[in-house]
């Protein structure tokens, strides 16, 4: 077995810097709530709670820390290496399952274009796991009619697997194994991937520098965003993860994450590394696994290869979800897939920064349990504590803690709330002074829309935290979620879809507040922030699905889009039409 990578000095003082700073912050929160919890002396619920603080502001704080280390921008836009002829053969990958024909070989006829006009000879195949033969009829009706207009025979292929085992990391290791040996560099995208030929380009001539790099990670942007919830997530993904990103790139070095897409690999390295076996036992813990790809960036750098991630490649993109819905359904497969990394913690010869990341995974869903249990134990903390000094005024509807316990509460939400907002208000600041923000219509529009994406995701963040609490309920209690079809396109819900998806949440938190006005009332007005986008949720899950217009949540792709977009826009355009007249339509749409 091949030398697992050793992370250079920098690495490592970032990493013993960034979980110093968690470790210290979550201690000065549970300190602080143990000042406020234990005049009347120290008692099980209180202890229980300190230590539930500690756990969860220590996760809030390593969030926090990823974006304080990607803050220094001193990474320029990345330069590739020139590209040594004769280019080494490459192929796109790109994995369907029951997708929008028409859409996704629209995304692949741009592609192609673009990488011609980049000098490439590069294959493109699509490998279909769609089980509907109609839906399959029209994939290979498509495909012929693509072929067509293209003039793709030879670089365009289209295959339809009949044994849909290992779902999309079965899809792709069955291309490896029965044709990988063709390619030296295989760039895996998914159906609403799209990326320029200069990219391409960039990414063939960077694994040809660097003998020992396996996978070489890009961070997409997300396009075509129309609702409230996607273009708030679009102006995010654009404004505020690039700076996360390069701190995890910082951190992780040559065990860097691949996120299933939008990255190139090593087909040798691929092949050599990357075979997953199904796990024992039935879902979900065992049976395939769903999150493959952490689960191969961890056995490429067992195997000795380098993957890295890098922020800075420009030109490539994906689509998102466009209400919270799709966003749940997508988020309840990772949920499974990374609470099933457990069973991998122990696997033999991984890079122990690959277990912290399984740690990681399994803990950015989790969370939410503790933060549920934070508030059942601080219930508990009052209700059982003894009787205090003070008794609350009769006309007072919300009794506060008294003054002498409201210093070290009030600092510690505070503290809590600056862990969630100061990165992001740090990031606009850094923005600003270095003119970035004109990218995004300009200072003044800038700051309105990251107070704006604040303002909703903390709005939200009840509601997907419910989503997510019952999300790993369900994998707890050993309900398979499967691999539900993507909802690409998905966008506006109705009144009704909305209450009948929101209501439970609606249920929750009244039952929630009215619990804690009777048992433990000075706990109530701690509760509101929490409690009222609860009690919103049918409403915020349907105003959150509507379009809304431009002005707001501008991002660089929608006022200057890449080549490859508008090409996608015109091959859309043309493919939507009936077949006698594709190239007139392709004109217009021009």
């Amino acid at each position: 077995m091949a030398r697992v990578p050793v992370p250079d000095f920098p690495t490592l003082t970032l990493r013993t810097a960034a979980i110093g700073f968690a470790v210290l912050a979550a201690g000065a929160a549970a300190a602080l709530l143990a000042a406020a919890s234990t005049e009347d002396g120290v008692h099980l619920w209180d202890v229980v709670r300190t230590t539930l603080i500690f756990v969860t502001t220590a996760w809030l704080a390593w969030g926090a820390a990823g974006a304080f280390v990607g803050l220094p921008n001193r990474r320029h836009r990345s330069v590739p290496p020139p590209l040594t002829l004769p280019q080494p053969p490459t192929v796109v990958l790109v994995p369907i399952c029951n997708e929008d024909p028409v859409t996704t070989f629209a995304r692949i006829a741009a592609m192609d274009g673009s990488i011609r006009a980049a000098g490439l000879s590069v294959d493109i195949a699509i490998l279909s796991d769609t089980r509907d033969d109609l839906a399959a009829a029209r994939e290979r009706d498509t495909f012929a009619r693509l072929l067509a207009e293209t003039d793709g025979a030879g670089r365009l292929f289209y295959r339809r697997r009949m044994d849909n085992r290992g779902r999309k990391a079965g899809n792709i290791e069955d291309f490896i194994r029965t044709s990988g040996g063709a390619y030296h560099f295989a760039v895996i995208l998914d159906a609403d991937s799209l990326m320029e030929g200069e990219t391409i380009r960039h990414l063939i001539a960077r694994m040809q520098a660097d003998p020992k790099l396996g996978l070489l990670q890009t961070l997409p942007k997300i396009i075509g965003a129309r609702s409230l919830f996607g273009r708030a997530m679009q102006f995010s993904a654009a404004f505020h993860a690039p700076v996360f990103a390069r701190g995890l790139a910082r951190m992780q070095g040559a065990t860097g994450p691949f996120w299933g897409h939008n990255a190139i690999v090593r087909v040798k390295a691929f092949a050599e590394s990357c075979g997953l076996p199904a796990l024992d036992g039935p879902p979900p813990f065992g049976g395939h696994i769903l999150s493959h790809d952490y689960v191969e960036a961890a056995l490429l750098a067992r195997a000795g290869w380098k993957v890295e991630l890098d922020e800075t490649i420009e030109g490539s993109f994906e689509e998102g979800p466009d209400n919270i819905l799709a966003h749940a359904r997508r988020d309840r497969r990772w949920c499974q897939g990374n609470l099933q990394h457990a069973r991998l913690l122990a696997a033999p010869g991984l890079a122990p920064w690959s277990r912290f990341v399984f740690v990681q995974g399994i803990f950015a869903y989790v969370a939410s349990l503790f933060w549920g249990a934070f508030l059942v134990a601080s219930i508990a903390a009052t209700v059982t504590a003894p009787p205090p000094n003070y008794f609350p005024e009769p006309y007072q509807l919300f009794p506060v803690f008294p003054s002498d316990r409201t210093k070290e509460i009030v600092t510690l939400a505070l503290g809590i709330v600056g862990l969630l907002l100061l990165p992001k208000l740090s990031i606009l600041g850094a923005a600003a002074l270095s003119d970035r923000t004109r990218r995004f219509g300009g200072k003044a529009r800038a700051a309105g829309s990251v107070l704006a994406e604040i303002v909703l995701s903390s709005l939200l963040a009840p509601v997907m935290l419910m989503y997510q609490s019952r999300a790993v309920m369900q994998v707890l209690a050993g309900r398979d979620g499967g691999w539900p079809a993507n909802q690409r396109g998905e966008g506006r819900l109705g009144p009704g879809q909305s209450l009948v998806a929101g209501f439970w949440i609606f249920a929750g938190g009244a039952i929630a507040l009215a619990a804690v006005k009777m048992l433990a009332p000075s706990l109530a007005i701690w509760l509101l922030p929490i409690c009222l986008p609860m009690l919103a949720a049918p409403f915020l899950i349907w105003a959150s699905s509507h379009p809304i217009a431009r002005g707001l949540f501008t991002t660089p792709e929608e006022t200057d889009p890449s080549p490859v977009i508008r090409s996608f826009h015109r091959w859309q355009a043309c493919l939507s039409q009936p077949a006698a007249q594709p190239r007139e339509a392709l004109d217009a749409a021009a």
